[in-house]
């Protein structure tokens, strides 16, 4: 299961145990509306961070990653150029012996 899952199911619950137990206290209406308007918002606060945290994790990574293979094709380059200059040194190096039993 993702960890979105994980974490809506989560809050999905606190949420739900929230209301619960404030429509089941014994206060006024009023009362009762108030605190579930004061849950509702610190609930949305709470996924609102999570969600940033969460993002910012993923993006994280993401550059992570991208840092990474944009360093192993860096060293990918240079080992085919070096692979190139021996290769070219070496029939460079054939010319020259060929030329001199001539």
């Amino acid at each position: 299961m993702s960890s979105g899952k994980v974490l809506t199911g989560i809050l999905a619950g606190f949420a739900a145990g929230a209301v619960l137990g404030i429509l089941f206290a014994p206060d006024k209406g009023t009362e009762t509306r108030r605190k579930i308007a004061e849950k509702s918002t610190d609930l949305a606060d709470s996924v609102k961070d999570k969600y940033n945290e969460y993002a910012d994790a993923v993006t994280d990574k993401f550059n992570k990653a991208k840092e990474k293979i944009s360093g192993l094709a860096s060293e990918g380059r240079d080992m085919i150029n070096q692979a190139r200059d021996k290769g070219n040194a070496m029939k460079t190096d054939s010319d020259i012996r060929n030329n001199m039993n001539s």
